[in-house]
């Protein structure tokens, strides 16, 4: 027997490398798919509404056919009485749809109070409102100007009693020394009602001078208008000035207010004031005035105003730019004319050219 030398082929081989590389590529595309969040059968947190709150403790899920239950929360009360809102889970993992079903409670109405009014900020006594209250003139407000309607227990009332108004009433005025005002007998005075002030007369030399208001107003409730005068002496010295005299206000004394006008002799100016007033400090207002010789002082040239120096200001611009315009348009025109000139020369020189060349032309 012969021995075969023939090669054996060696029996073909699955590529499991190859397959177990397939399985690990299809693993790579398919982890991000595992990854993303997988529907589920229930619905979401159910919506939220302004007059109503769920009944009870909200479960983390709701299955399709659950239903919440709803009530009107605090200050609200059902548009429907005996009805009931609830929210329906769907098949399609969705809520049914569901609109506010309570509204504001209301206050008790409000009055007037007496020589008084209530103004409702919105038009209402609904839960929220404001209401204010004012009094009538001559009456001033007692208690709480604002109120709310707020909650109160289960239902809604207003925060605050009604105020009062109570007529306004002043006690009577501070008394003064040297002095005194009219009906003093009175304990109590009324809104409006005026009191006025006079001095007593002086046991001395000189007068009193009632110094501040004279007439004081009830304004407020135990409030005066101003504080009451004094009565004191207020006495200014003789205005005399050197090399100058008085015009008018001659008197023997000066008490408060006494008003004198003062003037120079002939060849002395007057530096300061010309009118002078007595003082409540028994002195001179402003301080008297000066006569010095000389030439009277020269008056200061006013300076323009702010406005009319911008406003020269600003036709000195608009001078200079419609010069500068003019001086451009005069440019323009000799440019012109200077273009017309060359161009009716040119024009000439040409026509004489072709008149010679005619003229040497011999005719046949």
């Amino acid at each position: 027997m012969r021995a075969s030398c023939a090669p054996r082929k060696a029996p073909l081989r699955r590529p499991e490398r190859l397959a177990s590389s397939g399985r690990f590529a299809w693993v790579l595309l398919l982890a991000p798919l595992l990854l993303l969040p997988t529907s589920s059968d229930a619905c979401d947190d159910p919506p939220r509404f302004v007059s109503m709150k769920p009944q009870g403790t909200l479960k983390p899920s709701y299955s399709p056919g659950e239903q919440i239950l709803y009530e009107c929360r605090l200050g609200f009360q059902p548009t429907t009485p005996g009805q009931v809102p609830a929210l329906v889970c769907q098949d399609n993992n969705t809520w049914s749809s569901l609109q506010e079903a309570c509204k504001r409670r209301q206050c008790p109405t409000l009055g007037d109070p007496t020589n008084g009014q209530v103004m409702l900020v919105n038009g209402s006594t609904e839960f929220g409102s404001q209401a204010h209250y004012v009094c009538n003139n001559g009456y001033y407000l007692l208690g709480t100007s604002i109120s709310y309607c707020d909650i109160s227990g289960t239902g809604v009332n207003w925060s605050d009693n009604p105020p009062t108004c109570e007529k306004i009433l002043c006690q009577p005025p501070q008394e003064i020394q040297n002095g005194k005002y009219t009906n003093s007998h009175k304990e109590v005075f009324e809104y409006n009602e005026v009191v006025t002030y006079s001095c007593d007369p002086s046991n001395g030399p000189d007068e009193y001078s009632l110094v501040g208001e004279s007439k004081l107003t009830c304004i407020g409730n135990d409030e005066w208008s101003s504080q009451p005068p004094q009565c004191k002496v207020v006495k200014c010295v003789y205005p005399a000035i050197e090399h100058g005299t008085i015009v008018s206000g001659f008197g023997p004394k000066y008490y408060y207010k006494a008003t004198v006008v003062l003037k120079c002799n002939e060849g002395f100016n007057l530096h300061g004031n010309s009118i002078v007033v007595c003082g409540e400090t028994s002195t001179w207002e402003p301080e008297l005035p000066k006569c010095i010789k000389g030439d009277p002082p020269r008056p200061t040239e006013a300076s323009p105003p702010s406005g009319a120096e911008g406003l020269g200001a600003g036709y000195i611009v608009l001078i200079i730019v419609a010069v500068l315009i003019g001086i451009g348009l005069l440019f323009c025109l000799y440019r012109c004319f200077c273009r017309q000139r060359k161009k009716g020369k040119a024009e000439c020189s040409a026509t004489y050219t072709t008149y010679q060349d005619k003229a040497a032309t011999p005719t046949e």
